[in-house]
């Protein structure tokens, strides 16, 4: 009884597995590749020669074409805010935005009551003058034949001298008046000429022929063609732009002027339209320099002219090679010229390629600033050695940083 209790109490214990010889060469595959891999992840970089790269930049054949790109804003030459010679209140607004004026169209009318007054008063006294001159004249044209009569009379005896002298007297004196009374008829013109142009002054009529893109005052505001120092009077009528004048002024640093010469051909790009490409050219270079900004003024021509193109509109432009032709396509890639080498006259670069150094022989057509156009050879996006040693060849396992 009691042998059988104390079998009960044993533990069973599960059969030892026998070690198998065949596992050991795995295991020993498995540390091989693990120590080739932990080489090549932490050894073989340490090894690697530090290199700098650039990335190949492909462009079309415009933009190897061009030696300066820069921004600017469309601009009226010719823009006006109208307004009156005085000070006065505005009956009549004959204007809205965006309507076609032409030159010595009417745009607005002002209050001529006071001038109109003015005028009346003006016209009755040139007709007084004129009465009174006429007056005169009468006077004077008596008072000779009178001379003439008396001085016949006297020749015969028949008059004294004094008579005489008095008759002469009157003629003289009624004379003088006449050239008082007729430059009382001019001055009475003048004044009458005054209050007719301030009338026409009333009537404010456009400069030139263009497109209203302001309306800056209504009927019933006072208008002044100085500011007032208040909110309540108005400097102008409105402003007109003359769109036939349309340029684009540009601010090209000083650094690059040597770039730009007047009628250069450029390429304007309407940032509203950043697919149409606009034939431009160089209008004019100004003779001055901004020293706080260090740029000089640059204007710029429309080869035609387009009612898409407005006033203040924001635009990049690209002044063109010259000789150059603005066409579309592709024209190679830009790199900097630090990677190209020569070798027994020919040029070529090292690319690289999952991380190995490649050799590759480019075919060049000219510099663009620091960089070089690559017509063959390369593609957009290529990696290229930078400051390449004598120690490069094909296959050198490289570690690059962009530049």
């Amino acid at each position: 009884m009691k042998t059988t209790q104390l079998d009960q109490l044993k533990i069973e214990r599960e059969p030892e597995v026998e070690s198998n010889p065949k596992r050991w060469p795995i295991l020993v595959f498995i540390a091989v590749i693990l120590a080739a891999a932990g080489y090549w992840f932490f050894v073989k970089p340490e090894a690697a020669i530090e290199i700098r790269t650039a990335i190949a930049r492909e462009v079309s054949s415009q933009t190897a074409s061009t030696v300066l790109n820069a921004s600017g804003y469309v601009t009226a030459r010719r823009q006006a805010t109208v307004s009156s010679k005085f000070t006065g209140k505005v009956v009549e607004v004959l204007i809205e935005e965006g309507m076609q004026v032409e030159q010595d169209q009417v745009l607005a009318r002002l209050d001529d009551s006071n001038v109109a007054t003015g005028y009346a008063l003006a016209e009755a006294q040139l007709r007084a003058a004129e009465s009174s001159l006429k007056e005169t004249q009468a006077l004077l044209n008596e008072a000779r034949a009178n001379f003439k009569r008396t001085l016949n009379l006297v020749d015969r005896g028949l008059s004294s001298e004094a008579e005489m002298d008095r008759a002469r007297a009157s003629s003289e004196s009624l004379a003088a008046r006449l050239e008082r009374k007729q430059a009382d008829v001019r001055v009475a013109e003048r004044q009458l000429d005054v209050y007719r142009q301030q009338l026409e002054d009333t009537i404010i009529r456009a400069p030139f022929a263009g497109v209203v893109v302001a309306k800056n005052a209504q009927p019933g505001e006072m208008i002044s063609p100085v500011s007032a120092g208040g909110g309540f009077t108005r400097t102008g009528i409105g402003t007109i732009v003359d769109m036939s004048s349309l340029e684009i002024e540009i601010d090209v640093n000083e650094a690059y002027i040597n770039r730009v010469k007047p009628g250069q051909k450029i390429v304007a790009t309407l940032d509203a339209y950043p697919d149409w490409s606009i034939p431009s050219h160089v209008i004019a270079i100004i003779p001055t320099a901004d020293r706080q900004r260090a740029t000089v003024e640059v204007r710029v021509g429309f080869d035609q002219l387009d009612s898409r193109i407005l006033p203040d509109m924001g635009v990049k432009v690209a002044f063109q090679e010259e000789g150059s032709t603005a066409t579309t396509g592709r024209a190679g890639v830009l790199i900097p010229q630090s990677a190209i080498m020569d070798k027994n006259g020919k040029r070529y670069v090292l690319l690289v390629i999952n991380g190995a150094v490649e050799r590759r022989a480019v075919a060049t057509a000219g510099e663009r600033g620091k960089e070089v156009l690559i017509t063959s050879g390369l593609s957009g996006g290529d990696k290229v050695v930078l400051n390449a040693t004598a120690n490069l060849e094909t296959g050198t396992r490289v570690r690059e940083t962009s530049e």
